[in-house]
This record gives C-alpha cells, structure tokens and sequence, in this order.
C-alpha cells in the first residue's frame, strides 16, 4: 500500500462536517476493501453543524434526501486530471437516521457483495499522475464530466447527492493506485497539506455558481 499521500483541495464549497476520517483510524471505514483504507467523508452542512433537523419522524422514518440542507450541493474537481470514469444513472434513495438507519446497516453486506458500484453509486474518478481519485454518492443526473475529459482543479463536476451506500447526502472521497477498486491499492489522502478529524467542520473552496451563488442547487 502507498505510503505517500496525494493532496487534494476540498471537492465542494460551503462548510462540510468531516465523518470517518482516516486521521481518527485506518482504515476509516472499518474495511479495506475496495481501496477504502483511506477514504473520508464529509457531509454538508449549515451553520457550524446544522444539518436536517433531527425529530421524532426522523428517528422512526426514512426521510427524502432533499429535505437534507446540502443535498444538491457543488461539487468540484479537487486536482487537475483527466476523468477515467463518470456514472449518474442510480437514484437518489431516501435517508436514514435512527431506527431505520438500523436496518439499513443490516443490509450493507448484500450492498459489498454487489461490488464497488453499488456502494460507490453515482460517481465521478479522475486520474493524476498515477493515481485516481474518486468522488462518491453524487445525485442522479447531475454529473457534467465526461471519460477521457480533462478537468482542472475547481471545475464544477456534479452535485452532492445520496446514491450508493449512504444514508445521508454527503460525499464519499477515496485515492487509489487505478481505476478498478476491486483490485487498487488505497492511496492516502490530504487536503490543503493535512487530514482533518471526525467531528471537525471544514470550509469549502470559494467558487461562484453560473447564477452568481456560492452554493447552487
């Protein structure tokens, strides 16, 4: 496994709540598989960590991804590169939170026994000098890149969504020494020249939308 860390700069704007971060443990996600080892996640937020409102029905029921603040939120290329691989064709589920986010645990199996795709959902891989970032769970129809296009660090590439192995909006960043998941090595990963830990809450890059906002939906 690699030991030298590719730096990225953050793939979104607005503030993100960071979960699961290889800072706290590796392998972050509990699992190595799928060149996990060193994947983070960040999940969008208002505020200092406002995300959807948590009340008695979010504790019972699934709730529509759009009711969650960053859902739809930009997200952008986070280096230069050439994009390897684009998919947006699976739909956006609902969340989960509390007692449903139970039950939904208890099926992450049958998702990992589907392969890399069903975990990653929607998703955009861009290639750099050797290794592939990948971003993960973006929303249906919302990818622009196309394989073989070259981006350049900033660019805006899809939005935050909630596909693949998710249960809420918020995206999935993953390097890897190839495209192919199942058999890449991890690569680790920083951003803007370090790691940030679970429960911090970092700023996005300072972009403008086509309509002038910071955060287009």
């Amino acid at each position: 496994m690699s030991s030298v860390a590719i730096d990225l700069a953050f793939p979104f704007e607005g503030r993100w709540l960071v979960q699961n971060s290889p800072a706290n443990r590796v392998p972050g996600h509990g699992t190595r598989r799928f060149a996990t080892a060193h994947a983070i996640d960040f999940v969008p937020v208002v505020g200092a960590r406002r995300t959807a409102p948590f009340t008695i029905a979010s504790l019972l029921h699934p709730e529509p991804p759009d009711s969650f603040p960053g859902f739809g939120r930009t997200i952008l290329a986070p280096l230069d590169g050439t994009v390897v691989s684009a998919f947006d064709d699976q739909p956006d589920h609902a969340a989960r939170r509390g007692v449903p986010s139970i039950a939904y645990a208890l099926t992450q199996a049958r998702r990992a026994a589907a392969g890399w795709l069903a975990l990653a959902g929607n998703h955009v891989l861009i290639e750099s000098g050797g290794i592939v970032v990948a971003l993960c769970h973006l929303q249906q129809g919302s990818v622009r890149a196309l394989p073989g296009q070259r981006v350049s660090l900033g660019d805006v590439l899809a939005r935050c969504g909630n596909s693949g192995n998710s249960t809420e909006p918020h995206v999935h960043v993953q390097a890897m020494a190839g495209p192919d998941a199942e058999v890449a090595e991890a690569v680790p990963i920083t951003f803007r020249g370090s790691l940030p830990r679970n429960g911090e809450t970092v700023q996005g890059e300072d972009v403008q939308g086509e309509d002038g906002d910071e955060s287009p939906r």
